[in-house]
């Protein structure tokens, strides 16, 4: 297993810090205030190859590993967590589900314009009463004819009033569902423009304020049946294996943050002074710096392990839990005390310390939430969870 990222792996890491400090960083704090997200940061990534960053060439994106879908998750979330979610949602949770579960027609019909960023995607899975238990779906599409109707809601929906298509996971067979069998959920690829699809805000986060979040009402929404992604009654699947992209993109993201609350803290350490010398040669803020260096080693090497499998084609659903289970634990802990170090100015906007606690925090809870991690992991361990092989795996790079 070598982990050694390259020499073109490293400049793109310095042009996506570049690109976020240019492009996300100015005016952060003022659209982090007013959660107001800028629609030009999304134009300004597919721009530069961002939206299709480990999508082949073939389909309109850059042909990068999935390292590099990592290291540009990383370098975004540095700045703000808003930024690295665009690529998560995008990338991670929609385009890279079309890569793995689609036809070829599908792959160059839908493909092209997502990797261009022509075209944004996101992913709607979550309902407002069905969150860690994706058998309880409410959604439901009827098949008629070479059509199937679909109703329902989804909510906590990333880019949901921004996306131009939806990634939708609901029943299409009603005894599945009254039996909450996850084998009668299909996915659907569902375009904002249909009559019928109803996206609205959420307002009154705590974090990533900066960033779009909201839901997706559907009635009576014409869906043509050339837009079932991996088949009838696989969309539980399609939906598992699309988690474990975004939940890799999560976890290279919390690095980022841990990063920047690390710079953040030593800088203000060595500045600030109390008792008669700077805070940092105190040793209790020495070992709350220390906790940052450990978390960032460890989540760097667990990020690392889950881009290298994936490179190799290999199933990765437990490391990238494991991944995504700790970075984002470690990265809340991080920010504490990075507002700890920073003291009352921590408390307040004025330092950026603040942004990353609120935006930690949401990290711990979507995309499975620690309590719902720490069960995978118990699963594993006493062996009452084994990977059955997928119709369709993630297709290996290169």
């Amino acid at each position: 297993m070598d982990l050694t990222y390259t020499a073109e792996h490293e400049e793109l890491r310095r042009g996506a810090l570049d690109f976020a400090k240019r492009e996300v960083e100015p005016g952060l704090r003022e659209r982090d205030e007013q959660a107001k997200p800028d629609p030009a940061i999304y134009r300004k990534m597919g721009q530069e190859g961002f939206l299709g960053i480990c999508i082949p060439e073939a389909y309109g994106g850059l042909g990068l590993d999935y390292h590099a879908l990592g290291i540009l998750s990383e370098a975004m979330e540095y700045v703000d967590t808003s930024a690295r979610v665009i690529l998560s949602v995008h990338n991670g949770l929609h385009s890279l589900a079309v890569y793995q579960w689609g036809t070829e027609e599908q792959k160059k019909a839908h493909l092209v314009p997502l990797a261009r960023g022509e075209r944004i995607g996101t992913f709607c899975l979550t309902e407002p009463a069905c969150g860690s238990d994706p058998a309880g779906l409410q959604c439901f599409a009827e098949r008629k004819g070479d059509r199937y109707i679909l109703n329902g809601e989804k909510i906590w929906i990333s880019l949901s009033t921004i996306a131009d298509v939806y990634l939708v996971m609901a029943y299409t067979d009603r005894a599945k569902q009254a039996a909450s069998d996850s084998h009668g959920i299909t996915a659907f690829l569902v375009d904002r423009a249909w009559k019928g699809v109803e996206p609205y805000d959420l307002k009154g986060k705590l974090g990533v304020r900066a960033g779009a979040t909201g839901g997706v009402a559907f009635k009576d929404v014409e869906i043509p049946a050339d837009r079932v992604l991996g088949g009838e009654g696989n969309g539980f699947k399609v939906a598992m294996s699309a988690l474990d992209n975004g939940r890799y993109t999560v976890a290279a993201g919390c690095v980022g943050l841990m990063k920047a609350c690390l710079d953040a803290s030593t800088k203000y350490a060595n500045e600030r002074s109390a008792g008669g010398k700077v805070i940092g040669k105190h040793q209790l803020v020495q070992q709350m710096i220390a906790y940052m260096v450990q978390s960032i080693d460890v989540g760097d090497l667990l990020v690392r392990r889950c881009g290298w499998m994936k490179n190799q084609g290999l199933r990765c659903t437990r490391e990238v839990s494991m991944a995504k289970w700790t970075n984002t634990v470690n990265s809340q802990q991080c920010a504490d005390h990075a507002i700890e170090i920073h003291g009352a100015y921590g408390y307040s906007n004025e330092f950026p310390v603040e942004r990353y606690w609120r935006n930690s925090r949401g990290a711990v809870i979507y995309e499975g939430t620690k309590e719902i991690h720490q069960l995978v992991q118990a699963g594993y361990a006493l062996g009452y969870r084994k990977d059955a092989p997928l119709p369709k795996e993630l297709p290996r790079w290169p």
